[in-house]
């Protein structure tokens, strides 16, 4: 009641009503809203738009239950990304893992000396390819005692790493598996970039906002949430490049038929519209992928920058 009747008080001895205005539960200024980028190996590295981003997430680097790692795909397409990235203020990270790797995590994380393997080696790997940061994307340790060598295996890493960014990936929204990541993370982690698509019905609103709902609710801060959109359809994984390079029309609208399947994604109105919730509720945005968007006018890497930096 005090903190309500300060702000009445505040509102009185102003001169304008715009100072009584309630202030958006966590703004993000347009020099600070992050646009993360996750790019796989196939992207096209000169088609890149260094220019209406903040991070990238090149993906993927594959472990090995043994803290070792696969033979990393293309590159020199990497070190060519961070040389473009880094002269124009945009960071790159590696996303280590992806869907289908998780046992190769569940085995590594839960050994003492496979989980250090891993450390040592990602950590030579960051100073090699010259990288600003680690994206962690095991999907998803279980709760218990999982979830706790998921924890070791983030206090090791952010040791090992203590200047550089350290994030990880995770399911939009659920106790089934969002208990998976224990609360201790919050804190040693700079992002959560949460995926909010491939749910009930992929890419919703709802989705969307009850994803933010929930990692919030867990307490991860809200200037910590990459919030994600898909650039891409289900069931049939359609990228967006293709869909409205087969009707342009398509580029209005989340749901259209192609091949003869009825494809959900969103369409430029609703990446517009989840940027501006995102930058009300959220410290950036994350989409994936880079390599699945449109050129030109229909671009959605386009209309989160122009919603974000009007």
């Amino acid at each position: 009641m005090k903190k309500i009747a300060s702000f009445l008080t505040l509102c009185l001895l102003s001169l304008s009503w715009t100072a009584c205005t309630p202030m958006q539960t966590s703004p993000s200024s347009t020099d600070s809203f992050r646009i993360v980028a996750y790019a796989t190996d196939a992207i096209i590295a000169e088609l890149i738009p260094y220019d209406k981003l903040t991070h990238i997430n090149y993906s993927f680097l594959i472990p090995h239950s043994d803290g070792t790692f696969a033979t990393l795909n293309n590159a020199w397409k990497l070190k060519e990304i961070v040389e473009n990235a880094h002269q124009q203020n945009v960071k790159v990270s590696i996303a280590v893992g992806g869907w289908g790797w998780d046992n190769e995590f569940e085995q590594m994380a839960a050994s003492p000396e496979s989980r250090s393997a891993f450390v040592k080696n990602l950590t030579a790997f960051v100073a090699e390819y010259q990288l600003d940061g680690v994206d962690i994307d095991w999907e998803y340790p279980d709760p218990g005692e999982s979830a706790q060598n998921f924890l070791a295996l983030m206090q090791e890493l952010r040791k090992a790493l203590p200047d550089k960014l350290i994030s990880t990936a995770t399911i939009a929204y659920g106790d089934e598996t969002g208990l998976g990541i224990p609360k201790e993370t919050f804190d040693l982690v700079d992002y959560v970039n949460v995926m909010t698509y491939d749910g009930k019905i992929h890419g919703s609103l709802t989705e969307f906002e009850e994803g933010l709902k929930y990692w919030t609710a867990r307490g991860v801060p809200p200037k910590k949430i990459n919030i994600g959109v898909p650039f891409y359809t289900r069931p049939s994984e359609v990228t967006f490049a293709n869909l409205v390079k087969a009707d342009p029309a398509a580029a209005q609208l989340n749901s259209f038929s192609y091949l003869g399947s009825v494809e959900n994604y969103n369409g430029i109105p609703t990446v517009k519209q989840k940027t501006e919730i995102a930058m009300q509720q959220a410290g950036g945005i994350m989409f994936w992928a880079l390599d699945h968007d449109a050129q030109g006018e229909f671009s959605l890497v386009k209309v989160i920058y122009q919603t974000a930096h009007p």
